[in-house]
């Protein structure tokens, strides 16, 4: 009898998905309930961008378990100096004011940079790092500001502006895209995190419960979500952009109760601001890595492994 012909390794899909969209990629994806994984360059360090914003959310949220703020204090938004950003309190005019819990909706939902300032400014950075490493994050460290992170980008692109980023020259200087001096973190560690999220370890139940609704609420469906086109499947996420970088990480939840946390940091050849295959291999290599995770191939090795009672 002649034997079937071995399949490709799912670790090989998601890199030949990288390679026809475009990019590099670094992917981990893990059953939050059985710790079955798989990974393709999972501990690499990668740039965060306004992925750092979770951890920042985190943050929030604990201080609040811990009595040290209450979501529901307000912070003043001028309309001066805002943080730059295409949406949310970036975007507007006029002056605001908003409670802590709103501006982390605007934060997460459309990854508002103010929002995230006005937070920053209540918690700071030394805590935001003390949550990461409490929670065994030995490789996720935030150096800067949101604010800080694009100015760096403004002033390393020079008297050019923004046309300058499509010159190759201009990019190799961004500190921005540099894992070594600006917020950074893993795939592994994020996806880490997000599993003690939804194990109510990062938080108790309630405040672990407020975080996960607002990482159900963001509203980009190009990346993470564009690989779960489901109705009874639920995304929740958090994206992070900068020039080549698109990243996302989240939890897909089943109706079958199965709930799998993904991370994936990509950087494009490329320099084009739209990239429709860059934002779609996102949510192609998390859909890969997840399928593999739920119906695991018994020859496939190497990052893969079974669920038990699945």
């Amino acid at each position: 009898m002649t034997e079937p012909p071995a399949r490709t390794h799912p670790r090989d899909r998601i890199r030949t998905a990288f390679a026809e969209a475009g990019v590099t990629g670094w992917l981990h994806a893990v059953d939050i309930d059985s710790g079955a994984q798989i990974d393709v360059g999972a501990d690499q360090p990668v740039v965060t961008a306004s992925v750092h914003k979770l951890p920042l959310l985190v943050t929030l949220h604990q201080h609040a378990e811990a009595g040290r703020l209450a979501l529901t204090d307000q912070a003043e938004s001028p309309a001066e100096d805002r943080t730059a950003g295409p949406t949310g309190l970036s975007a507007m005019l006029d002056p605001a004011r908003l409670s802590l819990r709103d501006a982390a909706y605007l934060m997460m939902a459309v990854s508002d940079n103010t929002a995230a300032e006005l937070l920053l400014e209540r918690v700071g950075l030394d805590a935001v790092n003390d949550t990461t490493a409490g929670l065994g994050l030995t490789r996720t460290h935030a150096v800067q500001s949101f604010r800080e992170f694009l100015t760096s980008i403004r002033e390393d692109a020079g008297h050019g502006g923004p046309q300058a980023l499509a010159d190759p020259r201009v990019l190799a200087r961004l500190r921005a895209l540099d894992p070594a001096r600006t917020n950074r973190s893993t795939a592994r560690d994020m996806t880490r995190l997000l599993g003690a999220i939804w194990r109510d370890e990062a938080c108790g139940p309630e405040y672990g419960a407020a975080v996960r609704r607002l990482l159900g609420l963001q509203v980009w469906p190009h990346r993470l979500a564009s690989g779960f086109p489901f109705d009874e499947v639920h995304v929740a996420g958090k994206t992070g952009s900068a020039p080549t970088l698109r990243n996302e990480v989240g939890v897909i939840e089943y109706p079958d109760r199965g709930r799998y946390a993904v991370a994936v940091f990509t950087r494009a050849a490329s320099p084009a601001a739209a990239l429709p295959a860059a934002d779609a291999v996102i949510g192609t290599a998390a859909r890969i890595a997840i399928d593999a995770l739920r119906t695991p191939d018994p020859r496939s090795t190497g990052g893969v492994r079974a669920r038990p009672g699945r």
